[in-house]
């Protein structure tokens, strides 16, 4: 499985509607193929599910910063009441956690919510002004009313010719060459 040339991003089949994509991606990952996406004008559970997309690492990410934000905002009133500035008032102890619980959870949502934001467009790479498929001139339409299925030419089963045969029995509309 040769031919791997250096210009070019992948193969990518244009097809009408969703259910031509989503067995067209089952039969790819049936074929072998391991690096491959897919475009779709609206969000498609099956397609998920088809191409075997790993979970993300988000949850996780966001449970840390919630949890660093509740640390943070409980150590900060601890250090302001019991630290830096302990005022005795009424004979309350200087630590008085329910009074802290409005404060550290607000920090929590806080951390959670910037968490949140900030790792979705870390682990999705965006901002991406530039994309190879980017120079299809067909892949406009992946916003109105096609769907895509691209084959990556590092996709280690990747030949240029053999793809392309492959990709053209899924019946698609158009098979294109992406340039990188």
């Amino acid at each position: 499985m040769s031919s791997k040339n250096p210009a070019i991003y992948g193969l990518m089949a244009e097809f009408e509607d969703a259910t031509t994509l989503v067995a067209a991606a089952t039969r790819t990952r049936e074929a072998g193929y391991t690096r491959t996406d897919a475009y779709s004008p609206y969000p498609l559970e099956e397609l998920h599910h088809a191409l075997h997309t790993q979970s993300t690492k988000l949850p996780g990410l966001v449970l840390v910063g919630g949890t660093l934000g509740a640390i943070g905002g409980f150590s900060l009133q601890y250090w302001v009441s019991a630290v830096a500035y302990p005022l005795n008032i009424g004979g309350k102890p200087y630590v008085s956690w329910p009074a802290f619980v409005p404060v550290t959870f607000e920090c929590t949502i806080l951390a959670a919510a910037l968490t949140t934001v900030l790792g979705m467009l870390a682990l999705n790479g965006l901002p991406q002004p530039y994309h190879p498929v980017f120079n299809v001139p067909r892949f406009a339409l992946a916003s109105r009313n096609r769907f895509f299925l691209c084959i990556e030419a590092s996709d280690p089963r990747f030949d240029l010719e053999e793809t392309r045969t492959f990709l053209e029995t899924l019946n698609p509309r158009e098979v294109t060459t992406v340039a990188d």
